[in-house]
């Protein structure tokens, strides 16, 4: 399987990840056992990382809680013997509210103050050419135009920036830090 492109490696970290805690929970309230919520979540990584654009994709969190459930629910139609309570107890369950709390809120606002304040450590060049790109919403090919640069150049500076991005905030924050299974792309905890 190949590798995830970046920008949804860097989606994936920063706004699938958090959730985690919250989806593994609602599976174990639905009474799957450990096992097999381990198991929906790596799958649902493994789907997310098989996305070619997540433009579409309002919420998040959302969007994390439906597949899982998509795939929850496929499992269990797949499977032989298939408790009636389990079902019932996922249809029953509903997602959890898009709504952030204050307390999510806090987090997301010094989440972002921090993302400021490495973006603002960047090489010149190399942030400016992420800010173009990633803030304004500007095509590569008119980037190279503006700044005189090749358009691998743009490219190059541009995954570079999320790369040292990246890594600067997961040294902050472990929770960012993207699993070895998913950046590889295969499920390394089983044989």
């Amino acid at each position: 399987m190949e590798s995830a492109p970046d920008h949804i490696i860097h989606w994936v970290a920063s706004q699938i990840l958090p959730h985690e805690a919250d989806v593994r929970a609602w599976l174990m309230r639905a009474r799957l056992g450990r096992d097999d919520a381990e198991d929906i979540l790596q799958e649902s990584y493994c789907r997310m990382a098989e996305l070619s654009h997540i433009e579409h994709i309002t919420s998040p969190r959302a969007y994390f809680f439906t597949v899982a459930r998509n795939i929850a629910l496929m499992r269990l139609r797949r499977a032989r013997i298939v408790r009636i309570e389990s079902v019932d107890e996922i249809d029953r369950l509903e997602v959890m509210s898009d709504l952030p709390s204050p307390e999510q809120v806090s987090v997301a606002r010094s989440d972002l103050a921090r993302l400021k304040r490495v973006i603002a450590t960047l090489p010149a060049r190399c942030r400016r050419v992420f800010e173009m790109r990633k803030i304004e919403g500007l095509p590569q090919k008119e980037i190279a135009r503006r700044m005189g640069l090749s358009e691998h150049m743009v490219e190059n500076d541009a995954a570079k920036a999320l790369r040292l991005i990246m890594k600067a905030m997961a040294e902050d924050e472990p929770r960012l830090q993207p699993r070895k299974e998913f950046m590889r792309g295969t499920d390394a905890g089983r044989n």
